[in-house]
């Protein structure tokens, strides 16, 4: 083969190359692609990602427990220095405690007295648990939805860039309102997607400090049940 035909054909693979990256469409551009749409669609991922963390960290932090706290609270108990058990209530820093403390508050009242007020705090601790759950849920059922609407807004745009182009309707003509319906459908479920995900993650942890929760009522309502029987 003729060496300048080679180079000639390898210049103008190279500049097909160049012009092919020059055409590619980065993640930035698809953004500006979608329109206003994608503006609530960036605002819920990370008002999403700020609610996972942060609720990720505060249900860890509450499901952290010293495995000597309740057989401290025992002895105590056992020993009558009820001042002391609840001093120890006071000095660690967890729903568990909160709980134990209120019940320990409550000590010479009917127990059902006692365990009503260790349930209401319960309540109480659980509800700040959830804090910000139906908010990801909201982004989880609300991100694919304003996804749509950008779907039919930008086909909306298509068919009447295609009207007022008359006969010269081509691909180029139709492809901002394409755009504008492909990237806020895919935007709107990558973030409904995450949020869910991220939701049903949080809900199964917060389960596992409710059930902590119960088995730790229950067993300081049997602790004061021993003296009596």
């Amino acid at each position: 083969m003729n060496p300048l035909l080679m180079i000639q054909s390898a210049a103008e693979e190279t500049q097909a190359l160049a012009e092919a990256a020059q055409n590619e469409m980065n993640y930035f551009e698809m953004a500006k692609a979608g329109g206003l749409i994608m503006i609530p669609l960036i605002l819920l991922s990370f008002v999403a990602v700020y609610i996972f963390i942060e609720r990720y960290f505060a249900i860890k932090k509450a499901s952290s427990e010293d495995l000597s706290f309740m057989n401290k609270i025992k002895e105590y108990i056992h020993e009558g220095k009820i001042d002391s058990a609840y001093s120890l209530c006071q000095h660690v820093d967890n729903p568990v405690s909160r709980m134990i403390e209120k019940g320990i508050s409550r000590i010479g009242r009917p127990l059902q007295d006692v365990n009503t007020a260790i349930e209401n705090v319960g309540n109480l601790e659980i509800s700040r648990l959830e804090k910000g759950l139906p908010t990801l849920a909201t982004v989880a059922g609300g991100a694919p939805m304003i996804g749509f609407l950008g779907t039919v807004i930008g086909m909306i745009k298509a068919f009447y860039d295609m009207a007022n182009a008359g006969n010269n309707i081509n691909v180029t003509v139709l492809s901002s309102g394409i755009y504008t319906a492909m990237v806020t459908t895919v935007a709107g479920l990558v973030v409904g997607i995450i949020a869910y995900f991220a939701y049903n993650f949080l809900v199964a942890r917060v389960e596992r400090v409710v059930f902590k929760l119960e088995g730790r009522t229950m067993e300081f309502m049997d602790l004061l049940n021993e003296p009596a029987a």
